[in-house]
């Protein structure tokens, strides 16, 4: 994580997040760092999420900071978080909060629309549409049948030029009745 975004980062007109998860959102403050100053869009309870997540985030990494630097374990002379609050406060100002279901224009000939995956509240899967290609990324699906959560929307089946499909429980399958909290 520390080492530089692959890409300029301020070349960068939007990022889309598909849920509050850290390890889906939790790059934002850095990528601020790094220069960019676009357009952060995912939906209202991700955002409401992501807030809370990246603040609790740049707390720990502050409070470890500090005490690696206390107890002098850190192989840096003067330890220092990934990113502060502060930064995780930049990333949250660029937060574009959207519906479900709505085609949104986040640059030029760049549409997404926001699908629910049942993941998580306010996770979704992103149609992105990019100059008439149409790609969906479906981010973290959830169980059609989990007692708490909205299930998964139906994906649009309409032709898409790629599917990205995320895979982090693809070895494995969840029982048809599970405990409701596992």
């Amino acid at each position: 994580n520390w080492d530089p975004f692959p890409i300029n980062a301020a070349e960068l007109s939007a990022v889309v997040i598909t849920h509050a998860h850290l390890d889906h959102c939790g790059y934002l403050p850095k990528l601020i760092q790094q220069g960019f100053d676009g357009s952060i869009h995912l939906t209202q309870y991700t955002a409401e999420l992501a807030q809370i997540v990246l603040r609790d985030s740049a707390s720990l990494q502050m409070e470890d900071a500090k005490y690696a630097k206390k107890k002098g374990y850190s192989k840096h002379k003067d330890p220092k978080p990934l990113y502060t609050v502060d930064d995780a406060e930049k990333a949250i100002n660029k937060f574009t909060p959207h519906k479900f279901h709505e085609r949104i224009e986040i640059a030029p000939e760049t549409f997404v629309t926001f699908y629910r995956s049942g993941h998580l509240l306010g996770a979704s899967a992103v149609l992105i549409e990019f100059y008439g290609k149409r790609f969906l990324f479906t981010g973290d699906l959830g169980r059609p049948n989990h007692p708490i959560l909205t299930p998964p929307d139906s994906l649009p089946n309409e032709k898409l030029d790629a599917l990205i499909i995320e895979s982090t429980y693809g070895d494995r399958e969840h029982p048809e009745k599970s405990n409701a909290l596992a």
